[in-house]
């Protein structure tokens, strides 16, 4: 198989920042053409990469030489490119959150299953090392039962992240459908789920309490229960003013796991015996400047092309991800706790 060949639609931060970078440095992967509804980015970042620029998504999809797809555009537009996509023989990698609705990412995992092709969503914290060695510890029992969790992704808001700064469609609701819980939450979502299986309950309450102008959410904390009893919270903000929070908590019979919760040492194992061993590892990714680390997601992709296996994330990992804030939101509607199982409210 020669270079597999990529095409990515969007070319606002997400696409310049991880994507492109990305791409770029694997070996693997030719980058054929970039889209851009702004046609000054898509040209700047064709002149940057060697690639063909379009303004038009559609168009770009005709290219047969494409094997695989980046969507990196606002939320509401993910599920209509990457059926798209997929219907023109694509696999795809899709940014988070994976849609606005179940429907629609029901449609796309249907399209990708439909044309035999990949369908991969874009969560990375899966693959940030204090993840997967914690997921390794408390799946080897060295914890022993776990009781609880507290997890946290804040910043102090897409301004200084996004292309179009405050103006950017991450405030507007018609193209965003959520807010810090679609930006941030739903990653946070992935990883617990990553880590402790799946979740049966969630209680939230959701705010705009923080950003002007705006009618997406800038604060949620879920309460999130596992069928077997552990119990935790989960916050999603864009009001962390000093700078990002990515933290994770974990409390289990034999000791407590800390989780990028120390700027030295991205994993801690605290033991009730009084063992604590002290994990320097690959940091997690970040927006600072410098703090550009490789996110495995763009590897990742390219290696279940080649290999022909199923991603890590796939379309259904993503809406099971996608379905807590569904029903976070709901539970701030109703005011009431949600049953993931059945999608009904329990009362």
């Amino acid at each position: 198989m020669g270079k597999i060949k990529v095409g990515v639609i969007g070319c606002g931060s997400i696409a310049r920042r991880r994507h492109l970078i990305e791409y770029a440095a694997n070996e693997q992967v030719d980058i054929v053409a970039v889209c851009d509804i702004v046609e000054e980015r898509a040209n700047e970042m064709a002149q940057q990469y060697g690639a063909k620029a379009f303004a038009d998504y559609k168009e770009l999809l005709q290219l047969e030489e494409i094997d695989a797809i980046s969507v990196c555009l606002p939320n509401y537009l993910h599920a209509p490119v990457s059926i798209a996509a997929s219907n023109a023989g694509k696999h795809v990698l899709c940014e988070k959150p994976m849609a606005t609705s179940k429907e629609e990412a029901e449609a796309m995992i249907a399209a990708a299953k439909a044309n035999s092709k990949k369908l991969m969503i874009a969560h990375n914290q899966r693959f940030v090392a204090s993840h997967q060695k914690a997921k390794e510890l408390i799946d080897s029992g060295k914890l022993g039962k776990i009781y609880s969790f507290k997890t946290t992704f804040g910043h102090p808001g897409p301004e200084a992240w996004s292309i179009d700064g405050a103006a950017s469609w991450f405030f507007d609701r018609e193209q965003a459908f959520i807010g810090a819980m679609g930006d941030l939450g739903v990653h946070k979502a992935d990883l617990m789920r990553y880590l402790l299986g799946e979740f049966t309950e969630v209680g939230a309450f959701i705010e705009t309490n923080a950003k002007k102008n705006t009618e997406v959410d800038d604060n949620a904390v879920y309460v999130l229960r596992t069928s077997s009893g552990v119990i935790g919270t989960l916050a999603a903000s864009w009001s962390y003013v000093t700078g990002g929070d990515n933290s994770t908590i974990i409390y289990g019979e034999n000791g407590i796991l800390r989780l990028e919760a120390d700027p030295e040492y991205s994993l801690i194992e605290e033991y009730r015996n009084g063992e604590t061993i002290y994990h320097k590892l690959e940091k997690i990714q970040s927006n600072k400047e410098g703090g550009q680390t490789n996110t495995h997601v763009i590897e990742h992709f390219v290696e279940c092309i080649i290999e022909d296996k199923e991603p890590l994330i796939t379309g259904r990992e993503g809406l099971k991800s996608l379905e807590i804030v569904l029903a976070a939101l709901q539970s701030n509607e109703t005011k009431q706790i949600v049953s993931l199982q059945e999608g009904a409210t329990v009362n």
